[in-house]
């Protein structure tokens, strides 16, 4: 028996649906006497996890492996968190905004500043967790590429 999951949830398998495939991209579902047209959006199959589209419906589909609960019991399958320490300007550009404030906890993907660079507004994200301890710079400063901007506890 194959567990597959979608969207994160476990879900069972039926038989009798039959997948055409038209090039690497698009395919067609005939399930029940109804055809279903789908998209392949990305496709990580080096760890078992598709991001497939269909009938205008997006779907993370995932299939199950039986040592997953082995791999969970180890906490192995949660991501490892990068402490952040810095963060320096990745380029040259002009402070627009900042989006944090001292003491406040980052979680990765939280936006921490706007810099303009090139006529071009550059919202810079923490790659990590940490604490704000310090914000080097104000809201229209110009910094140069590697300059710092904030450390984190």
């Amino acid at each position: 028996m194959n567990n597959w999951f979608l969207d994160g949830k476990e879900t069972q398998t039926l038989g009798g649906a039959a997948v055409k495939w038209f090039d690497h991209r698009f395919f067609e579902i005939k399930f029940d006497g109804k055809k279903y047209h789908g998209e392949l959006v990305d496709d990580q199959s080096e760890t078992g996890q598709l991001t497939i589209r269909v009938n205008h419906r997006t779907f993370h589909v995932r299939k199950g492996h039986p040592l997953d609960e082995l791999i969970a019991s180890m906490g192995l399958d949660k991501p490892k968190l990068r402490k952040l320490k810095e963060m320096q300007a990745p380029m040259p550009g002009r402070v627009t905004a900042i989006h944090i404030q001292l003491g406040q906890e980052v979680e990765p993907g939280a936006p921490l500043l706007s810099l303009e660079a090139m006529k071009m507004e550059n919202v810079l994200k923490a790659e990590g967790i940490g604490v704000v301890a310090k914000i080097e710079i104000q809201e229209g400063d110009v910094v140069e590429k590697g300059a710092l901007l904030i450390t984190f506890n």
